[in-house]
Order: C-alpha cells, then structure tokens, then sequence
C-alpha cells in the first residue's frame, strides 16, 4: 500500500550513497511514514479508520519523519484522506466480484487486518525480502481477515515480475491491482512497462493508483523534496490520468484528496479555503491536483 518501492528498481541509478543528512534514508522509510500518519489518525476519537498496527510499524524514526513535514500537511491529512479513499474503492471492488487482491510494493500496508474481508478472498502482497521478513517479525501474532500470502520478489526484474502475475493471477477472474504510493518514485518508462504487465493480464479488472500534476509535484518538490533526496519524487505526467487511457485503461473514478480531506474535515484552517473550489481537471497539466484514481479494463 505505502510508498514503499525499492531501490533495486526505481531508484538505483539515482541512489545518493554519500547522502547522510536526509531523514528518509532509503524509499523503504517513507513506508515508516506514512504508517505514522495512520497511526495519528487511529488515536482520534472520530478516526475514519482504526489501524492497530500503525504505531508498531512506523516506529520512532516514521514518527520523527513525519513530525518534519511542512506544517501545512504536519498532521498528514494528504496521506489520511488517501488511504480513507483507496479503503471505501477496494470495499466497492470486492461488493463488485474482486475476487483477488494484489498490492505491488506493498510496504507496511495493514488493510488484510484491518478491513471487513471476506474469509475466502484471497489477498496477496509483494515486496522485497528484507520489508517483508520486517513486517512478518511486527505483525507476527497479527491473525488477518481473509488469505493472505506474501511473495519476496524483485519487480524491477521484468521476468520476476511477469512470473509473479501469472502464479498470482491463476483461477482469478476480476483481480484488483493496488500501487499506492509507488507510481510517483517511478520515472516514465517505468510506469509505462508496469502498465503494459499490467494490462496484458487479462483477470486484472481494476487498478488503483495515485497519481500526482506535475504543478503539484513542483510543489511538493520545493516543500519536502529536501527530506526526500533518497527517494526522489518523478512522475506526474502532463496529461494526468488520460496517460493511462491511452495505454488502455479507463479512468472510472477520480478523487481530489484535497476535497476528500475537507468533506472528512482533516484539513488545517488555512487550506480549507482552497477546498471551496471545484476539484481541477486531472488532465490538465496545470492543475495542482493529487488524488486516488480508479482505472477500470477498457471493454
């Protein structure tokens, strides 16, 4: 579910090895901090969602990234407002035949613990060896709600890759994709292979991602890109989610975390102004917009 993606992939050619002054040492530590915002947001008496095991899986350096953030987005009402949203779409893709779930660089990601699951469905996470025996170690008297499998893979290896779809996906008929928090550390033709493997498997109906404007990631560049110099931020695309309409997808749902976040009221005082304007057009490159988007198979 988290931002945690891997260097072995993404990032490799842009690690900064002599980097030592950045909070975030790695991208697998953003993965610490958004479990933290999770773990706020549990603690509150009117919580949109209780996750037990936030506060264990963020640790004291998640809380301490989390506490460096500009305070405009301080009590993580960004990443609060996504996860309440990607919860309510993977909800709706299972009332509506998900028969499979598959979270790409699934991080610290607690939603097989947490959500109201059906006990047969089967639920399937992906990640490097080393977050994953993490996660097993700090969730490991943690009983989920439905089938739950680990797989240790490397998804920067396309064969890797290709592999795990097809023994993932077997018997599926409508599978759910989940890439939270990872399409924005990609660079273009990343995405775009991803994409490709993805749409190439035919039981996979729905894919949820988020996805940021290019005004947006400027911004959020020149606000936190300085705690995130290993673990740049690169994609948002000009076109916004018509970028996955024309690889085959079709954009079914696109929701404003802004907007979200002002209807929950999670928002501080001063952004709350903003809120009172119409979401912008995701296609329109100018937009300052991040958001969760459903992308459907195109029939």
């Amino acid at each position: 579910m988290m931002l945690a993606c891997r260097l072995s992939w993404w990032q490799a050619d842009e690690w900064q090895s002599a980097v030592s002054d950045s909070p975030v040492a790695n991208v697998s530590d953003t993965a610490r901090w958004i479990a933290a915002y999770r773990a706020w947001e549990s603690e509150r008496a009117d919580a949109l969602f209780n996750d037990p095991y936030a506060a264990l899986l963020a640790g004291e350096r998640g809380q301490a990234i989390a506490a460096l953030m500009p305070r405009r987005t301080r009590n993580g009402w960004p990443m609060i407002a996504r996860t309440k949203l990607i919860d309510d779409l993977v909800t709706s893709a299972i009332a509506a035949g998900a028969d499979c779930v598959l979270n790409l660089a699934a991080g610290f990601d607690t939603r097989p613990y947490r959500l109201e699951l059906p006990r047969a469905l089967r639920w399937v996470e992906a990640d490097l060896p080393a977050l994953i025996e993490e996660k097993e170690r700090v969730l490991a008297g943690a009983v989920p709600r439905c089938q739950l499998r680990r797989i240790k893979v490397d998804l920067g290896d396309g064969a890797a890759r290709a592999a795990l779809l097809r023994d993932v996906l077997a018997g599926s008929k409508r599978a759910l994709v989940i890439t939270e928090g990872l399409l924005i550390y990609l660079d273009e033709v990343q995405v775009r292979a991803l994409a490709a493997d993805l749409f190439a498997q035919a039981q996979i109906y729905w894919w949820l991602l988020d996805l940021a404007s290019p005004a947006l990631l400027a911004d959020l560049r020149k606000s936190i890109g300085r705690y995130l110099l290993n673990a740049p931020m690169k994609f948002a695309p000009p076109d916004g989610v018509a970028y996955f309409e024309a690889l085959g997808w079709r954009c079914a749902a696109a929701h404003s975390t802004l907007h979200a976040a002002a209807r929950w009221r999670r928002l501080p005082f001063l952004m709350r102004l903003f809120a009172l304007f119409p979401a912008p057009d995701p296609r329109l490159p100018k937009s300052r917009w991040y958001g969760v988007v459903r992308l459907e198979r195109a029939e």
